[in-house]
């Protein structure tokens, strides 16, 4: 493989339709009652868009047992959501209603409870069932049982410790990633979401367990974050990678940055398992996005991911015009698969919403691409130098020398005050035990930034392997524009 190539493949490459034409054991994720919730009049989240997806595969076949295994999810319990979050968090959002939060302003304000993340009737249970979709999908993995596990209502990348951000309140993917860890060393997240991808990385910005890899528009762009010299602090440094974008991005200048960045990380990391956000607000026409993506430029890095025959769960995300993502992830599904779908929709009870072209492709538009060829080359270049220090993985032969995480690191911080460390932290996160391993001694480098808050002191007596994670504050913008 030649990751430097925008064309390369991964270890199983073998068709251009499906990234290779091997079957792979799937299970898909839903739940009935996804649909059902609404974030209020207005509000461009609509949890509907995942009902509309599910129809469209159920008209494509798809769901038919030889196709995939469709599993009804458990809702995640309250001591699994407090894996990541805190417990004065997911207390609050499993009382609160639209009723009572008129008595609430302090906790709303506290936890970021407003305009963007709205009470609305069914929250906790919206969340039980998101989250507890992306663990079961993440269990389905480990067990060795499927290949591929899919939960498109998932993907809510913005949710902090201890407060909702961008439409998101429970951080389903760190949730999932935790559970990936009980069994696999090292796991790799990759963001295609056209926003960054900053509740994930802030959950791992100081661990060399997982990898963070967020391609986004960068700017004056909500969540505000996601530079590329962010590259991870302590044992994580160098094993956060962000691709800063700008408007336009079309499939090929795309893929010209996605691939070799991602086969380096694939050959360098050897991750274990991967986790691929899928966020469709990156395609071309998305009501709060501005890239040029089509609905088969965005699948290629599903396709791209597929074809390193890696355990693989692929997650939701932003979309806000659910025409389009319907058809992004019905049509992502299929790759998965392995299977072609026909471009002409099959009549389904949702088939206005996809009018006058009633096709399954989301076509790319003339927008302009304000990605010039030096700016990818030399962001290409940037991340490729990065990836360069790392220290290789076990599998992977390589020259001897001192890790540059074990070095002492120069007081960055008199030069570029770096808000995402905090000594203080001390939560080490799930005490579950898996078979055959401690899980402490499978995930003592992860930890949860302690959130301080009035009723709340500091506690001196943290426990020495728990490793701080980051939560910077972010820029935000006017209430119901902060896209998940």
């Amino acid at each position: 493989m030649d990751p430097s190539s925008a064309g390369a493949g991964g270890n199983s490459l073998a068709s251009a339709s499906c990234g290779d034409a091997q079957k792979r054991r799937v299970c898909y994720f839903y739940d009935p009652e996804v649909g059902n919730y609404y974030y209020g009049q207005g509000h461009p989240m609509k949890p509907h868009r995942v009902r509309m997806t599910h129809a469209l595969l159920a008209h494509y076949g798809l769901l038919a047992p030889a196709k995939m295994e469709v599993l009804r999810p458990l809702p995640a319990r309250g001591i699994d959501l407090c894996r990541f979050h805190s417990d004065d968090y997911v207390a609050f959002l499993r009382a609160v209603t639209p009723e009572t939060q008129l008595g609430q302003v302090r906790a709303l304000r506290r936890f970021n409870i407003g305009p963007d993340c709205p009470v609305f009737d069914g929250l906790y249970a919206y969340c039980q069932t998101y989250a507890g979709a992306s663990v079961g999908a993440a269990v389905k993995l480990n067990h060795g049982t499927h290949d591929i596990a899919i939960n498109w209502s998932g993907g809510l990348h913005h949710a902090k410790k201890s407060e909702a951000s961008g439409f998101c309140y429970v951080n389903d993917i760190v949730l999932a990633i935790l559970e990936l860890l009980k069994l696999h060393e090292r796991v790799l997240y990759i963001d295609i979401d056209i926003h960054h991808g900053d509740g994930v990385e802030e959950a791992f910005y100081t661990t060399n367990r997982v990898m963070t890899v967020s391609f986004h528009k960068f700017g004056d762009y909500f969540p505000g974050t996601g530079d590329i010299r962010d590259i991870g602090y302590s044992e994580g440094k160098y094993y956060c990678l962000n691709v800063p974008l700008d408007d336009g991005i079309d499939d090929d200048s795309y893929q010209s940055i996605f691939k070799p960045i991602i086969g380096k990380v694939m050959e360098m990391y050897r991750p274990g398992a991967v986790v691929l956000q899928c966020g469709a607000d990156s395609l071309s026409g998305d009501r709060l996005g501005c890239f040029n993506l089509s609905g088969k430029g965005h699948a290629e890095c599903v396709k791209f991911m597929r074809s390193f025959n890696v355990p693989l769960l692929l997650l939701g995300g932003g979309g806000y015009t659910i025409r389009n993502v319907a058809r992004c992830w019905c049509y992502e599904t299929g790759v998965a698969l392995g299977e072609e779908l026909q471009e002409k929709l099959p009549y389904n009870e949702y088939y206005e919403y996809f009018g006058p072209e009633y096709s399954l492709y989301v076509a790319a538009s003339n927008m302009e691409n304000r990605n010039t060829n030096k700016q990818l080359e030399e962001i290409k270049c940037n991340i490729l130098d990065n990836l360069s220090k790392l220290q290789h993985a076990p599998s992977v032969q390589f020259q001897e020398r001192i890790p540059e995480t074990k070095l002492p690191e120069p007081d960055e911080d008199q030069e570029d005050p770096d808000e995402r460390h905090d000594p203080d932290s001390d939560m080490v996160l799930d005490d579950h035990k898996p078979t055959g391993h401690s899980a402490r001694s499978l995930i003592h480098n992860i930890g949860v930034k302690r959130e301080i808050t009035e009723t709340e002191t500091k506690d001196q007596t943290a426990d020495a392997n728990a490793v701080a994670v980051n939560a910077p504050g972010n820029a935000r913008n006017e209430p119901g524009s902060s896209p998940k």
